[in-house]
């Protein structure tokens, strides 16, 4: 026991008394509420247990390390959804290509066109092929990094790739290509910067360069697309992925 706790002094009259009283016995001033316990003789009093920092439960089977698996994508299925939507209106003629936004050629002040060409397909193909992509690259990378991610790096490579388009001059841009490039490149960056972390967590990237070479053959399967938007496209998914990666140990 410390000299400190061998007594404690009384506020009223400054007399040292022993720490075992509730009041003074030199003027009768309550020094305590009351008395603590006496350890028993032989014993050293016991330290207060410590609480256990919380853990976190065993990643379950097929689990990705960062990924909450039951967060549903919201922003990615409604991409895929207003893409679908979108195209559908075009493919049944109720509106053209000019008032969905579709980039046929120099934009003469209509720069919102940027933004809403990525938005328009005009073959089943290529719907299939980027809407597919999105939604399993935008899933990943929502569920790691939310949903602001996602839809943000869609529109912004998007707007790039078609911005890209319009400075090389190659017409006309529809569809997701650049976008659904984006996020797998976003995915892939992420992926080999967490490697190279120590962080295991087994992707197959076969799957992801068949997606790859897809997307950008697309250009030569349709000339609509544009392999300028494609280029945009893979530039922003790099940016996003290293920039985004260290966000999430």
């Amino acid at each position: 026991m410390s000299e400190a706790e061998l007594f404690v002094v009384c506020k009223n009259c400054g007399s040292e008394v022993s720490p075992y009283v509730t009041e003074c016995p030199y003027c009768g001033q309550r020094v305590r509420k009351r008395a603590p316990k006496i350890p028993a003789r032989g014993t050293e009093p016991e330290e207060p247990r410590r609480r256990r920092a919380p853990s976190l439960p065993r990643l379950r089977r097929d689990e990705i390390p960062g990924i909450a698996p039951d967060t549903r994508p919201y922003a990615t299925a409604a991409l895929v959804v207003g893409s679908l939507v979108v195209t559908i209106l075009w493919g049944s003629k109720v509106v053209g290509f000019q008032h969905l936004g579709v980039l046929q050629g120099p934009i003469q002040g209509d720069w919102w066109r940027l933004l809403t060409t990525s938005f328009v397909h005009d073959n089943a193909g290529v719907v299939f092929a980027t809407l597919v992509t999105t939604a399993v690259f935008g899933t990943h990378l929502e569920r790691r990094y939310g949903p602001a991610l996602v839809v943000g790096t869609f529109l912004l490579a998007g707007a790039a790739g078609a911005a890209v388009s319009v400075a090389l001059a190659v017409y006309p841009v529809t569809g997701a290509n650049g976008p659904a490039l984006a996020l797998l490149v976003a995915w892939l960056v992420d992926d080999r910067l967490a490697e190279r972390r120590g962080e295991e967590r087994g992707n197959d990237l076969i799957g992801v360069a068949v997606a790859a070479a897809v997307l950008l053959a697309l250009p030569l399967a349709d000339t609509n697309v544009s392999w300028a938007a494609a280029l945009g496209g893979v530039a922003v998914g790099a940016i996003v992925g290293v920039l985004v990666s260290p966000l999430r140990r």
